[in-house]
């Protein structure tokens, strides 16, 4: 990004996850630019790891685009469950949506005890300055706790409802938007990746410490 041109493209068609990562941004002094908006498709996600599929997006966008461009990948991490849904979190129940994905999931779950469910969201957030670039941005975020035994709240979106964080007692969707902003895996993500940019952009000079 130089100082003409602030605009990132944002690799991604989820618009629950859209919104939140605007939010995040929107103190970082850039433009957020839809990948829809140059009519880029959605990246086929066949990565085997969050990283992968992060920086596939963010390839696929920039590409598209001619733009500097911005992808996370996430997904929750069930111990109980070897790790599932994982990278396929979105698609879990085949692509119906929120409430099927919920519903394999407590399925899947049914028979284990509370103490037994606890759970990751992970994001990875990958900045790309072009689409060849060597050195993305790579930042990860996680965010602690377990999986209720029934759904319970309106806000947020995929597995927000039956996700309890560590340290309380609500569940991800009684947050409101700021709340969880500041608590989430990709709130955790995102502020690093935009702290490593400026860090980037803005070098702090080295300590004088006189001659040899």
């Amino acid at each position: 990004m130089t100082g003409r041109d602030r605009r990132l493209v944002l690799a991604t068609g989820n618009p629950g996850k859209a919104r939140e990562i605007a939010a995040l941004l929107a103190q970082a002094g850039v433009t957020i630019v839809s990948q829809a908006d140059f009519g880029v498709e959605p990246a086929e996600e066949t990565g085997a790891t969050f990283i992968e599929n992060a920086i596939l997006k963010a390839r696929h966008a920039a590409a598209g685009s001619g733009l500097p461009s911005i992808a996370d990948d996430s997904g929750l991490v069930v111990d109980a469950l070897e790790g599932e849904p994982g990278i396929r979190s979105a698609r879990y129940a085949g692509g119906d949506g929120d409430a099927a994905n919920i519903r394999k999931l407590l399925d899947n779950l049914d028979g284990v005890p509370q103490e037994r469910r606890g759970a990751r969201f992970v994001c990875v957030a990958v900045l790309l300055a072009h689409p060849a670039d060597p050195l993305p941005l790579v930042c990860e975020g996680r965010w602690e706790g377990a999986i209720a035994l029934a759904p319970r709240g309106k806000l947020g979106f995929g597995y927000d409802p039956v996700f309890i964080p560590r340290g309380d007692t609500r569940h991800a969707a009684e947050l409101g938007p700021a709340e969880k902003n500041r608590l989430s895996h990709r709130g955790r993500a995102f502020k690093e990746l935009m702290k490593r940019l400026r860090a980037a952009k803005d070098p702090t000079p080295p300590p004088d410490r006189g001659a040899p």
